[in-house]
């Protein structure tokens, strides 16, 4: 099987991280917003999607320097502070077949998260950002997973996507892949695993060492069906 991995709280404990920078910028112009509600609100979606909501609410636009100030910010705290999410390592110790990072961040910071994680050289050259590949329409569009099986040259369903946002659950059951739901990052809250459930997860783990099993499991319950 074809494995793929989203990064961001997949592979790398960030959102929590991104979203108490989005909570400190955005009360700077106004809009007050703990990060965990940019966490359960904007989980999956790109900057720029974020601020086109942020000013459609309040009826104006952003700072002009808001997404570059933000995106400088967020680097910072990034490259000092992210870790990888616990047991990735372990799991691709273990795993076998190819695998793939498909991700709505751009490659300049999935470089920055993935080399100080030590997890760029386990994945290059197969790593790919949405907004820079296929039809470069970022989650929840299918564009980064059809362009990751494209390269493969596998079929969807012998295809396993792990997501933990209801944005990337949805292009990938869009894409026609098996899906996982994830909720073992940081920033996951109770009700998370039912909403990526909703959103068409086959299954949801909170640990990344259970993923072989489910695969198997999604296996065998192909060859029962055929």
């Amino acid at each position: 099987m074809l494995f793929l991995f989203d990064c961001d709280g997949v592979l790398v404990d960030s959102e929590i991280i991104a979203a108490k920078v989005d909570s400190e910028h955005l009360a700077e112009v106004g809009f007050a917003i703990t990060p965990e509600e940019v966490v359960r609100r904007f989980a999956g979606l790109t900057s720029r999607d974020i601020a086109d909501i942020i000013e459609a609410e309040i009826g104006r636009e952003l700072p002009a320097d808001f997404l570059a100030d933000q995106k400088v910010e967020l680097d910072r705290r990034l490259a000092a502070e992210v870790e990888a999410v616990p047991g990735i390592h372990d799991l691709l110790d273990r795993l076998d077949g190819p695998r793939c990072v498909c991700s709505n961040s751009s490659s300049d910071r999935l470089r920055i998260t993935m080399e100080r994680t030590r997890l760029f050289d386990r994945f290059k050259p197969y790593i790919y950002s949405a907004v820079e590949v296929g039809t470069k329409q970022p989650k929840p569009d299918p564009n980064v997973y059809r362009f990751a099986m494209e390269q493969f040259e596998v079929a969807p369903r012998e295809t396993v996507v792990v997501e933990d946002s209801v944005f990337g659950v949805t292009a990938a059951r869009s894409a026609g892949a098996r899906v996982v739901g994830f909720t073992g990052a940081s920033h996951a809250w109770p009700g998370l695993a039912d909403l990526l459930t909703e959103a068409g997860a086959e299954t949801v783990i909170n640990r990344l060492a259970d993923l072989p099993r489910v695969a198997e499991a999604f296996m065998a319950w192909d060859g029962v069906a055929d």
